[in-house]
């Protein structure tokens, strides 16, 4: 009911202005000609079905309604639009894309036709080691249309197991002269209470003669996030409680907590031991401020109608520095102390602690990272039309770095008992000792250490760390078309390319300890908000706790007496990796049949370098693993018209996704108090998969479509984490220890086929409707496809009258696994509703007011292990609304 009321309420909001116009831009006055562009949401809706019905693979295209003004704040957000897109929202807007159900690592995006090097924050669960692209960082305005190729062709490079988005930007050549569009406005978030200012402008400009043309575009974008949430840090067993039971010589139990509210009994301690229980409840605050500056630039230059020469650039950098604050109860830290226990359906839903001396049953974590993320891209491009042949050539550099430098680590921990209790929509965590008094959460007693040669009392405060990462490209690609009449053929094509990545993390961290011990109420605290958690089913006194400011988490690692520097060498890698690729295709065109047939050449070399140890962790020696591969990878995509406006087209080809760089790398790292270690896989072959697709397709009438999509993937070799028993040497103990390792492996067939419908139209009185549906279903052999979603839908009706326009966004994704996350737990995303809003008014013919509001519905993000009733994670993002007054010349 509350989904309908929105879509009511402000469908007739959309339509309370009834009048007809449409949006005109006039070219330079000194040109001869005048030019007439008509935007808006039913012309771009118009080009890009043109864009669609003109092409020979299974495509779908977004068009911008106006210079400067693509739909949606946010490029992936857009793209969700498109049927078998989604996107996942866990820190509200939507960042990484995922076509066909398939990570969004194992898509490429490319820029004019190039790669982009990608890096993240450091503190983002979704960061996929740099395969994938944040599209916030790309500025909408800037963008002219990004197409969606579902069914790839020889000549797209390959790395994609389900599509690749090509994202084209503006040139300066292909509009008016003096061409200037602006915008300043501000964004306001409900859940952290801000508000904050947002610009963009593009200025393009070209002589009298139409050869030479300059272009420049400019973004500012901040925002001020705050998340909350409820954690559950994996599921342990219920055996973890054995020693807080007594039993007789037989083995049986005589006494021990009470399970179900009864004395324990064999039958019922057998249902304990088989139980889930979570492992840590976490109450997490989230805060970040996401502060961007984006430039862009072209330089285009034709001298001849043969020959034409583009130089773009594209920087952007943006400062993510964030805040966690982290209350958390373990369970399995105090076994001892169980005092009652119920489990229903296989789970511990609820227990009782008592306080535990000189130890820990719960944490409060700080950690403040400071995160600058930059992109530089640098891209020639030139064509030459001789006669009959098209000849294309261009050469770039593309980096990007970011990561935590620092990240400052603070941490105190409590003894006190606590309960808790869920079932799967609410949480009760109560501590026996109020943790919003400063004096509940104290310094460990660590006591005695010895570190780097050097032994003394200390209590350990936290940490220093680093983890930069390193992304860059450097490429150069030569293609060639020539026009023949070879019996249906009319175009042949061919051409190299040659790129050598790079992707590389440095990490070390500096332990700081205290010579005293502490407690929070010796130091300057401050408490979380109250209300923090409303709307997340949440109660008892963990709700509200006290925390530290990050300069005073700053200060107390700065003034600490003991501090000692390490390299992480288990998560420090560089993986090097170059592609020599070929390609030749052949366009065909025979009456009514059209479509293009050809094959990729593709060969492979990785050399990854990591650190290795083989005496516990005393020393370290640098290595080097190298992989290589050959793959061709044929292409072939047919359209048929059986009618003007009837389409029927076919696809199959052969393609690959390469694995994560960071899965790539040798990397060890472990616990050695947990027993638990993960590394990665130099030896790792890529994806393979063969993809079909066929679609139908009924342009009925001018900017107006039907259309139903079929597709397969026959997935091999899908990498999968595996987890296995070793025997490994602990250092802490000095002897050889059994220890759960996980590591990814090439160990996973999957088969997945999906239908797409389609429907959009312009309606009467100005209004119209885009509308798409979603069904996908995967056969695997033990893991869900991850980001793969049965169903998706898309309702998008929208209004343009007059100096009017409005749109109302509703998309909605089912559950989908997302991957192993703590403690080996399978973890899935629940169902996701997201609904949007957008209008604009022109106010004259250059200046217009534009409002856009995201996440209407504030929708829970609900996260889980197995089954529903396992939660993982509960998180609020709140509302977004944003206004802004648009000026275009």
């Amino acid at each position: 009911m509350r989904l309908k009321t929105y879509i009511l309420l402000t469908t007739a909001l959309a339509g309370a202005s009834i009048s007809t116009m449409a949006f005109a831009q006039q070219a330079d006055e000194t040109s001869s000609v005048d030019e007439v562009i008509v935007t808006g949401i039913r012309e771009s809706l118009k080009k890009s079905i043109e864009v669609k019905r003109d092409a020979n693979a299974i495509i779908d295209v977004i068009t911008a309604d106006g210079v400067g003004k693509f739909p949606d704040r946010n490029v992936a957000e857009a793209l969700a639009h498109v049927p078998g897109v989604s996107v996942d929202h866990q820190f509200g807007e939507g960042e990484r894309v995922a076509i066909h159900g398939t990570d969004p690592a194992l898509n490429r995006v490319f820029v004019d036709g190039h790669a982009i090097a990608s890096a993240d924050w450091g503190g983002n669960p979704s960061d996929r080691s740099s395969r994938s692209f944040n599209y916030s960082l790309l500025a909408p305005e800037i963008v002219a249309r990004a197409e969606v190729f579902k069914t790839p062709e020889a000549r797209i490079d390959e790395g994609s197991l389900g599509g690749t988005v090509i994202i084209h930007t503006r040139r300066p050549l292909d509009l008016a002269s003096n061409t200037f569009s602006g915008s300043l406005g501000g964004s306001y978030n409900d859940r952290s209470d801000k508000a904050n200012a947002r610009a963009s402008g593009l200025y393009s400009w070209k002589n009298e003669s139409g050869k030479f043309g300059l272009l420049l575009g400019a973004t500012y974008d901040k925002q001020n996030l705050t998340r909350a949430g409820v954690e559950y840090f994996g599921y342990s067993s219920g055996s973890s409680f054995d020693s807080a039971f007594t039993y007789d010589a037989a083995g049986n139990v005589t006494g021990g907590p009470t399970i179900n509210g009864a004395a324990p009994t064999n039958a019922s301690l057998a249902e304990l031991q088989a139980s889930r229980l979570p492992c840590c409840i976490n109450f997490a605050y989230f805060e970040q401020t996401r502060e961007r500056v984006g430039l862009s630039g072209a330089i285009q230059y034709k001298p001849s109608d043969e020959l034409e020469f583009l130089l773009t650039g594209l920087h952007i950098e943006g400062k993510y520095n964030n805040f966690s604050q982290s209350e958390y109860s373990v369970a399995v830290w105090t076994p001892s102390t169980l005092q009652a226990a119920t489990v229903e359906n296989g789970l511990m839903t609820s227990g009782a602690f008592g306080a535990k001396a000189n130890g820990d049953t719960a944490q409060l974590d700080t950690n403040y990272r400071v995160t600058t993320i930059q992109n530089d891209s640098l891209n020639l491009a030139a064509n030459w039309t001789p006669g009959l042949w098209t000849i294309h050539a261009d050469a770039g550099y593309t980096k990007a770095t970011g990561g935590k430098d620092p990240e400052y680590l603070f941490s105190a921990v409590s003894s006190a008992g606590f309960t808790y209790a869920f079932d799967g929509k609410n949480t009760a965590v109560n501590y026996t000792s109020d943790p919003s008094d400063p004096g509940t959460f104290t310094s460990r007693a660590n006591g005695t250490v010895t570190r780097n040669g050097q032994t003394f009392t200390g209590y350990q405060l936290g940490g220093v760390y680093t983890g930069v990462t390193s992304d860059d490209e450097t490429y150069a690609q030569l293609d060639f078309k020539r026009e023949v009449e070879w019996g249906p053929f009319t175009d042949i094509l061919f051409g190299l390319k040659y790129s050598d990545h790079t992707n590389e993390e440095s990490s070390a961290g500096t332990s700081v300890y205290s010579d005293t011990p502490f407690s929070l109420a010796d130091i300057e605290t401050v408490q979380t908000p109250s209300g923090l958690f409303d709307g997340l089913g949440v109660s008892g006194n963990a709700t509200q706790f006290t925390t530290l400011t990050k300069q005073e988490v700053m200060r107390l690692l700065a003034e600490a007496k003991y501090s000692f520097y390490s390299i992480d060498y288990g998560s420090s890698f560089k993986v090097d990796e170059s592609v020599a690729a070929a390609y030749v295709q052949g366009n065909f065109e025979q009456g009514d049949l059209r479509g293009n047939i050809g094959g990729r050449f593709v060969s492979t070399q990785d050399d990854s370098t990591y650190w290795v140890t083989e005496d516990g962790g005393d020393t370290y020696n640098q290595t080097q693993t190298s992989k290589s591969y050959d793959k061709f990878l044929p292409a072939f995509n047919i359209a048929y018209a059986i009618t003007p406006d009837l389409f029927l087209r076919g696809a199959a080809a052969s393609v690959i996704a390469r694995p994560r760089y960071g899965q790539l790398a040798g990397a060890f790292s472990r616990d050695d108090t947990q027993h638990t270690a993960s590394g990665g896989n130099p030896d790792l072959d890529p994806y393979e998969a063969l993809n079909l697709g066929v679609s139908a397709e009924w342009y009925f009438a001018p900017g107006a479509l039907v259309s139903a999509e079929i597709f397969h993937r026959d997935i091999s070799s899908y990498i999968v984490s595996k987890t296995t028993d070793m025997q490994l040497y602990n250092p802490n103990t000095g002897s050889e220890e059994t220890y759960s390792v996980t590591a990814p492996i090439n160990a996973q067939d999957a088969k997945v086929t999906g239908l797409l419908i389609s429907y959009q139209s312009n309606l009467r009185w100005g209004f119209g409707i885009q509308t798409n549906v979603s069904y996908s279903e995967a056969e695997v052999q033990e893991y869900n496809m991850p980001f793969l979603s049965k169903y998706t839908v898309n309702v998008i009706p929208y209004y343009e009258n007059g100096p009017f326009e409005a749109r109302l966004s509703y998309n909605y994704r089912s559950s989908y696994f997302t991957g192993i996350g703590r403690l080996n737990s399978k973890d899935s995303t629940d169902g996701y509703s997201q609904l949007d809003f957008s209008a604009s008014y022109d106010v004259t013919d250059r200046v217009s007011l534009n409002l856009n509001a995201q996440n209407l519905l504030d929708e829970t993000y609900y996260s889980y292990s197995g089954t529903k009733d396992a939660p993982t994670a509960f998180y609020k993002n709140g509302r977004v609304l944003a206004l802004s007054f648009a000026y275009k010349l």
